[in-house]
């Protein structure tokens, strides 16, 4: 199957989630809006859309925005699956109809989540315990588009939606990030000012990072993995006579 993975900055790509791709045998096509021209999207069976520091409503600063929104208008359209990080989601929220917006206070570092009684039967966060700890970091929140199934939480913000067309998942946690993906926003996080603004504390959260990451990375593998198979079967059914 080809997976088109949408990349906003080279340090926040795919992480494990193009490993999970790579193990299934899929293609993955990899696309920095920022750098180049849609690339050709003919036979892409899902899309998964990651991170970056600009924000979704910043398309004065970064033009190429409504290019991608666009984009995903038209994977919506057409039924393919799409699964949307942090970022990712927000732009997925607003493509379905939904929004983002400014969150009074920025949700950095390892933070609890709940999911929702709805998505006790959801293909994707189904199998996750009830209560988890996911790493973050986001400044905006999601307002899920209408008649979204909402399925996970923190104290903060919405975490976690389902809209029905195809259908498709945006979650603001970052469950495709590596221990040295976080060590390299650690290093470099000066460059945004929300993080600046937050007085971290980074020690604390690299050394919290060092404890989580392993059993975050197979959740995340989890994730990845339930997703694609079921961007695989949609295929499938679609190609059926």
């Amino acid at each position: 199957m080809r997976v088109l993975s949408i990349v906003h900055e080279r340090d926040a790509g795919s992480g494990v989630f193009a490993d999970v791709a790579g193990e299934r045998g899929d293609e993955l096509i990899e696309w920095i809006p920022a750098e180049g021209a849609t690339p050709g999207l003919d036979g892409v069976g899902a899309v998964l859309v990651f991170g970056g520091q600009m924000h979704v409503d910043q398309d004065d600063e970064h033009s190429w925005l409504r290019g991608e929104k666009e984009v995903l208008r038209g994977f919506l359209a057409r039924g393919t699956p799409v699964l949307g990080v942090c970022l990712g989601a927000q732009l997925l929220a607003e493509a379905a109809g939904g929004a983002a917006k400014r969150a009074a206070e920025p949700e950095i570092g390892w933070k609890k989540m709940q999911l929702t009684p709805a998505a006790a039967g959801d293909v994707l966060l189904g199998p996750l315990p009830a209560r988890f700890v996911g790493f973050q970091w986001h400044s905006y929140e999601l307002s899920a588009p209408r008649r979204a199934v909402m399925l996970a939480r923190s104290a903060a913000c919405l975490q976690a939606f389902r809209v029905h067309a195809a259908p498709s998942w945006g979650i603001q946690f970052h469950a495709e990030v590596t221990g040295d993906t976080i060590a390299g926003w650690i290093h470099d996080y000066r460059s945004d000012e929300d993080a600046v603004r937050a007085d971290l504390d980074l020690a604390a959260i690299m050394a919290e990072t060092s404890r989580e990451i392993g059993r975050w990375n197979e959740l995340g593998v989890g994730i990845c993995w339930r997703f694609l198979d079921h961007a695989a079967t949609e295929s499938a059914s679609a190609l059926e006579p």
